[in-house]
């Protein structure tokens, strides 16, 4: 194992300063040591690693099936080995300082004419070295010095922002930015509709969404907001309500005739068919003064689906520009794109946000986008509207973030196992007839690959200054 903590150069610091020092001198190498310790977990035992880092990326990836679902290659765990050469005859041989890694995989087949697995193998397979960091936070690649810099980037979560129209109208829009995944946009433009975009492609009104997502109604969705007023006709005068947008159909009990339409305005003439027809509840939108009725109600209005199957083909529609071949096809794009934790992450960072943001108590291992969050989002521009929130300031250090090496490590492992796990299914399905072995279908020159990519050529990984002591 690679014991980066306990390796020193053995150089100590002299203060010849007559007024001592109240804090200590950090040690800003260990930022980067401490980041490249998590992401191997080198020292702890397999069976205790935290799902962080390595351990992470190897269970989003697994198990892996193929398109029958014949086999099923699981992880077991990942082990890595001492390096064969030390730092200094690295540098000397223009060799890389790596440490072998190798996992066990547990592949299992099924037998002709049964839905279990039976037939079970199980093997270490060796993944290609992967470089180690040495104790001065640096990596030595073909014998050369380097350093993998951190990189300051958006943080994960939801953005709040604020745009004029040349016209004067004031247009809010928010953003989910995930750590993995689509990125999704709400904006509301100069008619006061609130639309959505996902992955900056064609919009739709967000109450399509929403409608996708199970709130099919247009009463289900005003209720959502507390936008809707039920008024008792026994107990209240309706001359009051004169000139308010009714938001549900009226109907005749006796003869089930629609007699006044939802979205109507309630006139004199009305009155006097509600008392004919002894109607005693009508639902009402609240003041039309609100900002937060009007941009909902006028969504609905704009919104052209009617019901969840209209709003899913529309939205399927609208992202891969053709009609889905049924409604089970358009529901599991949905799914995908959103609620599914192999494609979208917001990672524990942008979930922390959200609830603080958002003011949601969604536990922290749901890093998936939930219905909650997406109505949660619309009532807070509805808030920005009606000037009771504020916006975000995209350039403060707070909404920033630092990716240390172990994170641009892991991400870039990922990269390699998801190009890797296209090519197993692949031969999965090529072996249908036969019995294969986790060595026959994995290949580790692909996750190679993408790491020396990275060390090699990344605008991240730069070479070691040697002319100035204090670059190090």
């Amino acid at each position: 194992m690679v014991d980066l903590k306990n390796q020193s150069n053995g150089i100590g610091r002299i203060s010849f300063g007559r007024i001592p020092s109240i804090v200590d001198i950090p040690d800003l190498l260990n930022v980067q040591i401490d980041s490249f310790n998590k992401f191997l977990q080198a020292d702890t035992p397999p069976h205790r690693r935290k799902k962080i880092g390595l351990q992470q990326v190897f269970e989003t990836n697994f198990p892996i099936t193929d398109a029958r679902e014949n086999f099923l290659l699981e992880f077991v765990e990942y082990y890595v080995e001492k390096p064969k050469y030390s730092v200094v005859e690295c540098q000397e041989r223009g060799l890389t300082y790596a440490v072998p890694l190798k996992a066990k995989l547990r592949l299992s087949s099924k037998k002709e004419d049964s839905n279990e697995f039976s037939d079970t193998v199980e093997q270490e397979v060796y993944l290609g070295n992967l470089p180690a960091m040495t104790y001065r936070g640096t990596f030595i690649i073909n014998g050369a010095e380097r350093v993998v810099v951190s990189q300051l980037h958006r943080s994960p979560g939801v953005f709040f922002s604020e745009s004029v129209h040349p016209n004067g109208t004031m247009m809010y829009s928010a953003r989910i930015i995930p750590f993995r995944g689509s990125w999704v946009e709400f904006s509301t433009d100069i008619n006061n509709v609130m639309y959505a975009y996902i992955d900056l492609k064609k919009k739709f009104p967000v109450t399509t969404l929403l409608r996708a997502l199970g709130y099919s109604s247009d009463d289900a969705i005003l209720e959502l907001f507390d936008v809707v007023e039920e008024v008792d006709a026994s107990k209240v005068s309706l001359k009051e309500f004169v000139g308010r947008t009714i938001c549900s159909d009226v109907f005749d009990k006796k003869t089930g005739e629609v007699f006044i339409n939802k979205d109507s305005k309630l006139t004199e003439e009305h009155l006097k068919q509600i008392k004919k027809a002894e109607i005693r509840k009508i639902r009402f939108l609240k003041s039309e003064d609100a900002s937060e009725v009007s941009v909902i109600a006028n969504t609905i209005m704009r919104d052209s689906a009617r019901s969840e199957e209209d709003a899913l083909e529309t939205i399927y529609r609208q992202l891969r520009s053709g009609d889905a071949p049924d409604l089970d096809t358009a529901k599991n794009l949905i799914d995908r794109l959103f609620f599914n934790p192999k494609r979208y992450d917001l990672g524990d960072v942008g979930r922390h946000r959200l609830n603080a943001k958002l003011g949601l108590n969604i536990p922290q291992e749901v890093t998936t986008l939930t219905k909650e969050d997406i109505i949660a989002i619309v009532r807070y521009l509805i808030d920005l509207q009606q000037g009771k929130k504020t916006v975000d300031d995209i350039d403060h250090l707070g909404n920033r973030r630092v990716r240390t090496v172990g994170e641009q490590l892991a991400q870039q492992f990922n990269i390699g196992l998801s190009r890797m796990t296209r090519t197993i299914r692949e031969r999965m399905n090529l072996r249908d007839n036969e019995s294969p072995t986790p060595q026959d279908l994995v290949n580790a020159r692909t996750i190679t690959s993408v790491i020396n990519a990275f060390f090699g050529t990344n605008q991240l990984s730069q070479f070691m200054d040697q002319t100035n002591p204090l670059a190090e």
